[in-house]
């Protein structure tokens, strides 16, 4: 069946039973656990001691470029699929749960990873992080489960709140056992405690949140995998009825290019350009997450009561003006201010870019929209880290043949390397002012 015959079918009344409170904290909670993952793994911990320890010098930043790329490749073919095929059977749940399960699983198998072990760091990172982000389709697919159309903005922005307290609690004790014992054992340790926080942060959702969403009856002789194919196939061919919506993902593409880049390189920026030791950069990972709650709290609002759209060209534009700020920056404690900024406007960028799609999604294709989203994240996820490091590392190979001591060259390839991030975020703020804002209904409405 076609979107057009969908839409023409007449549609069954019913009333949809709205989320309880412990509902809505379950899904908060699950927030809260995958953002240790991001603070510890990618953020402060995993991503320094990969580039320091595990490789070491200008490879070690074109490497980690590459396992970020990796992952995020693999999950922007997988997305869309696993999304429609989530929306058919109404399983958004149980993929999430499998997903999650590779996450933790692979998270706790860092442990292992130990100086020179390139493969194993590599495959484990790149299995982690593709459990990590697959997981992201299906989550927030269950967010217009548990928000009205006119909620969405601050529900989203709620869980971006509580989920950088996560990041902030996980990096806390983490930073308690290195200054309390300190050396690569506890630096690995913890990535065992990051898999158990997210653990124990995710299994409210799955004992409390019940999925709406049923599954539809499969037409005789086809499997579910085909039918995920021909929904995906019919969203295709009418995509010229999701004109924004398309506009949206394209823009979005482009800026979290540079949003990523920043995220995925922020430490070994720190780490490489102002010497920061391990202790230091969760110091700064804990700043940044902070502020990331004031900014997912207060862009949640703003997309609420103001505009979405509105709201997410404001984050954007202080996220350029921070990265510009990176160029001219040679001391620690400006390092530090701007990563505060940088933490207040991404997490509003990546908040109220969840409730527009949200927003675009017809009802029943939630996780289909967010499959589609997943493609244009993942795809500039693949490409940003991929032109960073490779910009980075080849850079740093030119100063080195003109002569440059090692560390020096290697810096001023990373900072040649921020030219690309601000690109990217400029090209894609001018690509979002194209899009029209989607309209919300501004109260509850049955639904038919």
């Amino acid at each position: 069946m076609d979107i057009a015959m969908e839409k023409a079918a007449p549609r069954v009344k019913r009333r949809r039973v709205p989320a309880t409170r412990r509902e809505r904290w379950a899904w908060y909670l699950y927030d809260f656990g995958n953002s240790a993952y991001a603070a510890v793994v990618l953020l402060a911990v995993y991503s320094a001691y990969f580039k320091g320890s595990v490789v070491g010098g200008h490879e070690g930043t074109r490497l980690w470029g590459i396992s970020v790329g990796i992952a995020m490749l693999v999950v922007a073919a997988i997305s869309p699929i696993l999304g429609t095929l989530a929306d058919f059977s109404g399983a958004k749940k149980k993929f999430l749960f499998f997903f999650t399960a590779l996450a933790v699983v692979f998270t706790a198998a860092l442990f292992f990873v130990m100086p020179g072990n390139i493969f194993a760091g590599m495959l484990f990172f790149i299995l982690a992080e593709i459990g990590y982000r697959a997981s992201q389709v299906f989550y927030n697919a269950l967010l217009p489960e548990i928000a009205e159309p006119h909620e969405l903005g601050k529900v989203s922005g709620n869980g971006w709140a509580i989920g950088s307290f996560g990041g902030i609690i996980c990096l806390l004790i983490v930073l308690a056992l290195i200054m309390l014992i300190g050396g690569n054992m506890v630096i690995r340790a913890a990535f065992l405690i990051t898999a158990v926080f997210y653990l124990a942060s995710a299994l409210p959702l799955f004992l409390w949140l019940r999925e709406r969403a049923e599954p539809k009856p499969l037409p005789q002789g086809k499997s579910a995998f085909k039918m995920a194919f021909e929904r995906l196939g019919a969203t295709f061919r009418a995509v010229k009825n999701y004109k924004e919506f398309i506009k949206f993902i394209i823009a979005f593409l482009v800026f979290n290019d540079g949003i990523m880049m920043t995220l995925d390189f922020a430490a070994i920026i720190g780490a490489v350009l102002f010497g920061m030791e391990q202790q230091q950069l969760i110091i700064f990972m804990i700043v940044v997450q902070i502020t990331s709650v004031a900014g997912a709290y207060l862009f949640g609002i703003l997309a609420h009561k103001w505009n979405s759209k509105k709201s997410l060209v404001l984050s954007l534009a202080l996220m350029v003006v921070a990265v510009v700020w990176l160029l001219f920056v040679e001391q620690l404690y400006v390092f530090f201010i701007i990563g505060g900024l940088a933490g207040f406007a991404l997490t509003g960028v990546q908040s109220v870019s969840r409730t527009l799609v949200g927003q675009f999604a017809p009802e029943g294709k939630s996780a289909e929209f967010y499959g589609f989203f997943e493609v244009g994240g993942r795809t500039s996820s693949f490409i940003g880290p991929a032109v960073y490091g490779f910009i980075a590392a080849e850079a740093a190979i030119i100063y080195s043949s003109r002569g440059m001591e090692a560390l020096t060259a290697e810096q001023m390839g990373l900072r040649v390397a921020v030219i690309s991030i601000i690109i990217f975020l400029v090209v894609g703020l001018f690509m979002l002012l194209a899009v029209r804002q989607p309209k919300v209904a501004s109260e509850e409405v049955p639904i038919d």
